[in-house]
């Protein structure tokens, strides 16, 4: 949905529709878009069509084609923001608002802000590279390395930060404003710039192209699941994600306005569609990264480990206690102390080690009572 809005304020841009506009009328006119759930739901079904087009159309046609494209297109358009910001920005405000450690800014609200993309830009980037390579074994790529770095160099084109809040800081604004950062002040300042046009449309296309990367990676890996698990053909897969995905999607589109209050997303649980969604996001995506942290710890063996990281016996048995233990219980500290209900510092450290130690001891029974019934039947044979 917000990839929708993107498109919206490419083509403002572009056409020169924001330029000698007041604040108010940019903020107006994003009022107007989110009231409006038909053009808000053309847009999303363009961007779902799109990641479906390019996932659909298999390695060669589909995702191998548009990432030649892509990726160097956005390189191009990153540099041009790059060097607009600092030219026309404040980069050294940029770079120190980026860059500059402050231990006394340090909080738990941080360190799980900072877990939420820790959690997701891996599972988004390993998430392509697993479907790039379930797609290497069906359809025989030459060189699966060679497409998974073209993956990975293209997924750097959504890093521009430096560039993006060179122009934040040149513009004087503030960076903590969300949605209305993107889409109402941006543009203001945008419509305030030489060329403002011209670059507010680029920066927009760059918004875009980090999208359809981001789709790309959550489609690819379920769909190339679905083909191995239940022998589907691609498109069948594909087309199922994309209406799961659509239709997700239009729950957001219309909590902004058909939806913005008195359904049963309020009633049962206080908030719109996509402040639920939001929510369930915010829990499941820790949830998920200490399932796969404890997978790791528990259910990979020495061989498979030391031959993915060519790592030595002692390395593994250092990254083995810290997968094992230390990981899930920082991951679950920060994700109990992080809830609205739970206050100091002492249910989240029990709650930590509490979720551990059951794991660990639940493993240590299963492997005990394997060995039980491996020594029962050998007795009996």
């Amino acid at each position: 949905m917000i990839a929708g809005w993107a498109i919206h304020y490419t083509w403002l841009m572009l056409t020169g529709s924001l330029m000698g506009a007041d604040a108010q009328t940019i903020s107006d006119g994003f009022d107007a878009l989110l009231a409006a759930p038909g053009l808000m739901t053309l847009y999303h079904t363009l961007f779902i069509a799109a990641s479906a087009l390019i996932v659909g159309m298999g390695i060669h046609k589909g995702i191998e084609s548009g990432l030649r494209i892509m990726m160097p297109a956005l390189f191009i358009i990153l540099l041009v923001v790059l060097a607009y910001g600092a030219i026309n920005g404040d980069m050294g405000a940029a770079a120190n608002f980026l860059f500059t450690f402050n231990i006394a800014d340090l909080s738990l609200e941080g360190l799980a802000t900072g877990h939420g993309a820790v959690v997701l830009y891996p599972e988004l980037r390993h998430g392509g590279h697993y479907g790039l390579r379930r797609l290497y074994a069906q359809q025989r790529v030459a060189d699966p390395h060679r497409l998974c770095g073209r993956h990975r160099r293209y997924r750097r084109g959504d890093g521009g930060g430096p560039g993006y809040f060179a122009l934040v800081f040149g513009a004087g604004l503030e960076t903590g404003q969300g949605p209305g950062l993107m889409f109402v002040t941006l543009p203001l300042a945008f419509a305030e710039m030489p060329f403002g046009a011209l670059v507010g449309g680029v920066f927009f296309i760059l918004v875009l192209g980090a999208a359809i990367s981001s789709s790309i990676s959550l489609i690819e890996p379920v769909a190339a699941f679905l083909v191995e698990r239940f022998d589907m053909t691609r498109p069948q897969a594909v087309i199922i994600m994309v209406i799961a995905a659509w239709a997700m999607g239009l729950l957001t589109v219309v909590s902004f306005n058909v939806w913005a209050e008195g359904t049963i997303f309020h009633s049962l649980f206080g908030r719109s569609a996509f402040d639920f969604i939001e929510l369930l996001t915010n829990i499941f995506m820790p949830v998920g990264g200490l399932l796969i942290a404890l997978f790791a710890g528990w259910a990979l063996t020495q061989s498979e480990v030391m031959k993915e990281l060519g790592a030595s016996v002692s390395w593994f048995k250092c990254w083995r206690f810290l997968v094992r233990f230390v990981a899930p219980a920082a991951v679950a500290f920060v994700f109990l102390r992080t809830i609205p209900q739970v206050d100091g510092y002492l249910i989240p450290t029990l709650g930590a080690l509490l979720i551990v130690g059951a794991f660990a001891a639940s493993q240590r029974w299963l492997k005990n009572h394997d060995k039980q019934l491996n020594n029962s039947a050998q007795a009996a044979d």
